[in-house]
């Protein structure tokens, strides 16, 4: 019988190797939270490596993403399609071992780690959904939905400020099957951190409303079970255990020093370390007697059988509602979706009304929640202002089967816990905030469109039509910086209408999130033609013309200047100039259109072309060219009145016809 210890250091050897042949990575880490590991997934981990997606396995993040080789060694040692030559490949090209873990890469990888703490806050959205699918779907003596979610963290996590707002959140919400493990080893890149973070860590998450254990020996597997233990008593606390460990441990002269943090190791220390763990064999030898010990295979198909004889018996009682998980859980639409959505779009465009399009979004809202249950919503402390919440919105605080979260004043928390929920299934999460504060929630909004996640991220209040609030709240650089993110569509609609095809255009969209640009003020709904209607989800299209359809302007706007756009075509095609309108709610997905389409609707000879968008200029000159002109932001707002800004900042019908004519009459 192999003693743990042996099992454990199975990973040191695997970890401080792959990372010593790729010359690069952090081996510290993995060597530290070993004994954890081994302890966590050799006895509690409910997972099966032959189907990583088991909808009912136990989740495990590793939110400080930079110690790797612990996730993939564990992976490859309980049997996931990870092999031995995949660890040789550790951090090489389109490799399934990358830096950090990234999702969609490696089997078994739920989220993509590395920013540190957004793996913790990720941990919090699969458990707030762990929660809330049991809620909707567990009936009385058919339980399908009962796991656990637990979470590597580091000092790292535990700095950034994202650790905060997760956990705090967290706490209130009694997330009781979160547990979260922190590798407490004083270590950062710098040194020792006590010159620079001091904490009373355990006090810190005891306000939060955690079970917290203190002074785990994180190299002894007997205190780590009986801290993993005491975590059960708590089923209405998410716990964290306090792990005391020596970063690097078993290495005999950089163990416990930044040395070991993000660098290898070294030939010397390596072949010390083997000598002082006494492992006697060569790089990436690993005895059977040891895959033995460690193989899950066997043991996880038995439980994921256990669990489908359970659905089965569930599926005969309610059969509805089993049609209905196994929908959700593969991120299927109804089977109606495309009828209904086409009705509620032609009916918004039968009924107009000049509204803002953050209570179109709602309006929108209020009709697809009736037929996507799956959505769940929520906002950073601005619902009555962002206006997302439905006429079928119920808060989980108050129902555990709920769809609806108060996120409080937290954008990046909110984010990488929709993030989470995404990324555990069953769900189609929104978010919201204004756009000015895109800013706090940045990096989880980059990590979403790098994990291709289905997030729909709302954020109203969208230029320096906020008016009085002035600078510090009005946009203007966020929509073009979003724009700049691969794999996000962003979506600027110009009323009620196109806000419904942007929020059709987001749900159906599978390859990445979507950010909703919305108004405060009211817009005047326009009219269109069934091919223009159609031609929304193409992101750009004509929606005023000329005689001929032969313009020598054309005039792109977004948002609330589509109106303007339009009221100075009317004025200018009386004095006899002829004059297009394209209304482009969404650069990306207007670009992605073949090229027959996009010359149909922005014809290379004509080369006058006016922007208008009251965001930064910059962005518009891939559109306009050096013969066009764009009638942007070049500086911060002002505080006062929106119908004042947009006169000063040259937002105006009279303005967008002066320069009309100075580029005509060139």
């Amino acid at each position: 019988m192999l003693s743990k210890q042996i099992l454990a250091n199975t990973i040191r050897v695997l970890s401080m190797d792959a990372v010593e042949k790729a010359n690069s990575g952090h081996p510290g880490a993995p060597m530290g939270m070993a004994d954890i590991a081994e302890v966590l997934w050799r006895n509690y981990m409910n997972h099966n490596p032959s189907n990583p997606t088991w909808v009912n396995r136990d989740r495990f993040v590793l939110s400080n993403g930079h110690g790797s080789m612990l996730l993939y060694s564990l992976l490859h040692l309980t049997g996931y399609n990870l092999s031995i030559e995949d660890l040789k490949k550790f951090r090489q090209l389109y490799s399934k071992t990358p830096g950090h873990p990234e999702y969609g890469y490696t089997p078994g990888v739920e989220t993509t780690t590395g920013p540190l703490g957004q793996g913790l806050a990720n941990a919090v959205g699969f458990a707030i959904s762990e929660r809330t699918l049991a809620a909707q779907f567990n009936r009385e003596g058919h339980e399908i939905i009962n796991h656990n979610t637990y979470v590597f963290l580091g000092d790292g996590c535990m700095m950034e400020g994202i650790s905060h707002e997760a956990c705090s959140l967290a706490g209130t919400m009694k997330l009781g099957k979160l547990t979260a493990f922190y590798d407490d080893n004083g270590i950062s890149i710098d040194g020792n951190i006590k010159g620079w973070f001091n904490d009373n860590t355990a006090t810190r998450f005891e306000s939060y409303g955690w079970h917290v254990i203190r002074d785990v020996n994180g190299h002894d597997s007997h205190s780590i079970k009986e801290a993993i233990e005491q975590t059960l008593l708590f089923p209405d606390k998410p716990s964290l255990l306090i792990c005391k460990t020596i970063i690097a441990f078993g290495a005999p002269t950089k163990a416990g020093t930044c040395l070991a943090h993000g660098a290898p190791l070294g030939k010397d220390e390596i072949t010390a370390t083997r000598k002082a763990l006494g492992w006697n064999d060569e790089p990436f030898i690993i005895t059977d007697e040891i895959y033995q010990h460690w193989d899950a295979t066997e043991a996880g198909e038995k439980k994921e059988k256990i669990w489908n004889d359970r659905f089965s018996a569930y599926e005969k009682d309610f059969p509805k509602m089993a049609s209905e998980f196994k929908r959700r859980i593969k991120n299927e639409l109804p089977l109606n979706w495309k009828m209904e959505i086409q009705g509620i779009i032609k009916r918004f465009q039968d009924q107009p009304q000049n509204i803002a399009t953050r209570k179109a979004s709602q309006n929108t809202l209020n009709s697809f929640c009736t037929i996507l249950p799956e959505l769940i919503g929520g906002s950073a402390d601005l619902s009555p202002s962002n206006l997302t919440i439905s006429s079928r919105s119920t808060s989980i605080s108050d129902n555990k089967d709920g769809n609806y979260i108060h996120y409080g004043v937290r954008e990046f928390a909110m984010t990488a816990i929709a993030n989470g929920i995404a990324h555990y299934g069953g769900f189609l999460p929104y978010t919201a905030t204004f756009l000015m504060f895109v800013d706090y929630a940045r990096n989880a909004v980059r990590m979403a469109a790098l994990m291709k996640t289905r997030h729909i991220m709302i954020y109203t209040h969208d230029s320096i039509g906020l008016g009085e609030d002035g600078p510090t709240h009005q946009p203007i650089e966020q929509l073009a910086s979003l724009r700049l993110i691969p794999n996000i569509s962003v979506w600027r609609p110009c009323d009620q209408v196109e806000t419904a095809v942007s929020w059709k255009n987001a749900i159906e969209k599978t390859n990445g999130p979507t950010a909703l640009i919305l108004s405060r003020q009211n817009l005047k709904q326009q009219d269109r033609t069934e091919e223009q209607l159609e031609n929304i989800t193409k992101g750009g299209y004509v929606l005023k013309d000329c005689f001929g359809n032969k313009p020598e302007l054309i005039l792109i706007a977004t948002g609330s200047e589509v109106e303007l756009a339009v009221k100075a075509h009317k004025q200018l095609q009386t004095e006899g100039y002829k004059i297009r309108v394209v209304s482009m709610p969404s650069t990306d997905i207007f670009d992605a259109q073949d090229a027959t389409y996009r010359e149909l609707v922005l014809p290379k000879a004509v080369k006058f072309r006016i922007a208008i968008e009251a965001g930064i200029a910059d962005f518009w000159h891939k559109y306009v060219g050096f013969d066009g002109k764009i009638i942007g932001m070049n500086s911060f707002g002002e505080s006062a009145p929106a119908e004042k800004l947009f006169e000063i900042f040259g937002f105006t019908i009279e303005n967008i016809i002066k320069q009309a004519r100075l580029l005509l009459n060139k």
